[in-house]
């Protein structure tokens, strides 16, 4: 069965960047995703369209098809009374958008009473590397159509 939209599919994956794994799927532990939905960053999912398991492959990802290009608009500074606890640069925080979004940033720096933020995507601006091994692919089903995302087994059993 080759990969198309509204597949799921299992791949097992190393990421790096300048050489650097930056991210991998642990052994026995696929990352499953719904095909043709945007689970996955635009670039890797439009190079395994078509593929089926037990397919192996690199893949090189530009910025513009990964996480986007950095932008230095997305750097802010913020009162250190924001925070509820001891803040740690580098650490990944957590802000609630004015549309109840959750938006991820990353604290740059701290001077006196102003904490730097960044709210690009650690990896935006980045060339990614994939490499990437096709595992498993099958039909989703309807309550996945619906939802928009694979269901890993238990994971919706308390809804």
């Amino acid at each position: 069965m080759n990969i198309t939209q509204d597949k799921v599919v299992e791949i097992d994956y190393v990421l790096k960047v300048d050489g650097e794994v930056v991210d991998r799927s642990e052994p026995g532990e696929p990352l499953v995703y719904l095909h043709g939905h945007n689970n996955i960053i635009p670039g890797l999912e439009r190079a395994l369209e078509g593929k089926k398991a037990g397919d192996s492959l690199h893949v090189t990802v530009q910025p513009e098809e990964g996480y986007g290009e950095r932008d230095e608009d997305n750097v802010d500074e913020l009162d250190r009374a924001d925070f509820d606890d001891e803040v740690e640069v580098g650490a990944t925080y957590y802000a609630q958008a004015e549309d109840g979004s959750v938006l991820p940033f990353t604290v740059v720096g701290i001077e006196g009473d102003r904490v730097q933020v960044d709210f690009n995507p650690p990896l935006a601006g980045q060339v990614l590397n994939f490499d990437v091994t096709v595992r498993h692919v099958r039909d989703a089903t309807p309550e996945e159509l619906e939802h928009g995302h694979a269901h890993l087994p238990g994971m919706h059993e308390h809804e």
